[in-house]
């Protein structure tokens, strides 16, 4: 292509990059050394990146036009939350393009992603990308943005999709300013920017699914897992309709029906809807959910409102008095703004599949100043000791549970010696006085013999338009954990009924 220079935009002893024009603008590129990059890019094009026109390889340089893109870059964007994270979306879906085609971008940063007129992002600057090879222990050229790069590359070790990730996280640790340190949000991030490469994700589809719920169906089981399936649905065809019963025999399981009336509980954050006493397994109750935030003047969207937060909800113990199953929603509250969730009742996957999600309607969230409910404090084990059967069962508690209304909820996590999250049970304070002395903690499934326990409380506010809800700063500062249990040695001598341990 015979073009004239415009101007010249960059020019290093590695390289030349210039405006030009020909019938158009384009972006020149005179890059020394081999770059098989561009190749593939010209015969593998992508809407998100650049158009490659030509590529001109010789000995010791190659020659690249390419699209000339007018945009601004993402970090200098006034963007919404929604458009934001769309943006994001598609950063991921570039970059698990460009890794299923063995291409590491290695320089993931703001500057290099344009929002372009169109409305899209275009990920730009292939200079520093290469080509993993089997044969090499760490990269032949150091290259990459300091802040951005992560340590293998520096020479510690050859470059793979990990080190994509890694310049991900941090990017977008940037990009989205305090949505980043949401508990969903945060542990994602956490996880792509390990210095570890091995404790990062192996893939940016995993962090996509994350970040955004994504989730993905089970198409292949082992043959055990078949025979089990087939003796299950066998079993369960026995005590179903027969035209449900002939979906599982031609191997779809029949859907559930989905939750019926979706909706909030007044004020209180807490999402309420109608059981489905078929869902789950062994006769526990299992859902699905996910909470979106929308624009105020605008329908509920769940294909492109953004996804603050997911989660699965089982067991039969948050069926309220009026017959409704009931969980708390109001940690997703971020940012003021307007709120909706969708549910979908879980099947087994043998005699009933996943029930189609249904729609909320829409919570208006005023609370993004407000005060932080209180802190619980005086975190204890109740231990209540059984004379007959001469073992014990174990609550979380705390002092100041006059400081909460009946239906604020305590999310309580309880670790092991090793840090592990071993379990977590989230109750209200109704559900606790009913009790009357805590949230309980379930040694025969969580624990191991011999082991010792503490936990963590969070409390989400029925209140989120007057009180926050107080989340648990990861990683959980010491001052936050209760004291250490230790079951087998818990029993009171002395015949005692009941004892407390005290922080």
């Amino acid at each position: 292509m015979d073009c004239e220079v415009v101007r010249r935009i960059k020019e290093s002893g590695k390289s030349t990059v210039e405006l030009v024009r020909s019938d158009g603008l384009y972006i020149r590129k005179i890059l020394k050394g081999r770059h098989e990059v561009f190749t593939v890019l010209r015969d593998c094009p992508h809407p998100y990146l650049p158009k490659i026109y030509e590529v001109d390889q010789t000995a010791d340089s190659v020659t690249v036009i390419e699209e000339y893109i007018e945009g601004v870059s993402i970090g200098s964007a006034d963007l919404s939350g929604r458009k934001l994270m769309r943006a994001v979306r598609e950063l991921c879906d570039v970059l698990a393009f460009l890794h299923e085609k063995n291409i590491i971008h290695r320089d993931i940063k703001p500057s290099n992603i344009l929002l372009a007129g169109d409305g899209h992002i275009r990920l730009i600057d292939f200079d520093a990308a290469r080509m993993p090879k089997d044969d090499l222990e760490q990269d032949t050229s150091l290259l990459g943005t300091r802040g951005y790069a992560p340590p293998e590359q520096y020479g510690f070790a050859q470059t793979d999709c990990r080190a994509d990730i890694y310049a991900l996280g941090v990017t977008l640790r940037q990009l989205m300013g305090s949505a980043a340190d949401r508990p969903r949000y945060r542990k994602a991030l956490r996880k792509c920017t390990s210095l570890d490469p091995d404790k990062r994700y192996d893939s940016v589809k995993a962090v996509k699914r994350d970040l955004f719920g994504v989730r993905t169906q089970l198409l292949c089981l082992s043959a055990a897992a078949i025979v089990c399936c087939l003796a299950g649905a066998a079993a369960w065809s026995l005590r179903m309709p027969r035209e449900e019963a002939s979906a599982v025999a031609d191997g779809f399981p029949a859907a559930l029906p989905a939750p019926e009336d979706p909706h909030w509980d007044g004020e209180t954050g807490t999402a309420l809807w109608g059981v489905v006493p078929e869902s789950g397994v062994n006769g526990e109750m299992a859902y699905r959910y996910r909470l979106y935030r929308c624009e105020s003047e605008q329908e509920p969207d769940p294909e492109s409102d953004l996804c603050v937060m997911n989660g699965d909800m089982w067991g039969n113990f948050s069926v309220n008095e009026e017959g409704e199953y009931a969980v708390a929603l109001a940690q997703g509250f971020g940012e003021n703004g307007s709120y909706y969730y969708t549910v979908s009742a879980a099947g087994d996957g043998v005699a009933y599949a996943d029930s189609p999600y249904v729609v909320s309607d829409v919570f208006v969230y005023t609370g993004e100043d407000a005060p932080v409910i209180p802190e619980p404090v005086g975190l204890k084990w109740d231990v209540l000791y059984d004379r007959k059967s001469g073992g014990g069962s174990y609550c979380a508690a705390w002092e100041n549970m006059d400081d909460y209304d009946s239906k604020d909820r305590f999310n309580v996590s309880f670790y092991d010696e090793a840090g592990n999250c071993i379990g977590n049970n989230i109750w209200s304070k109704a559900e606790i006085m009913e009790i009357g002395r805590g949230v309980w903690f379930d040694v025969a499934s969580w624990g191991h013999s011999g082991g010792s326990y503490r936990f963590a409380v969070e409390v989400y506010s029925s209140r989120p338009n007057e009180l926050r809800s107080r989340y648990l700063p990861q990683p959980v500062p010491e001052a936050a954990y209760s004291p250490w249990l230790k079951p087998d040695a818990s029993a009171p001598a002395g015949g005692e009924e009941d004892q407390s341990i005290q922080k």
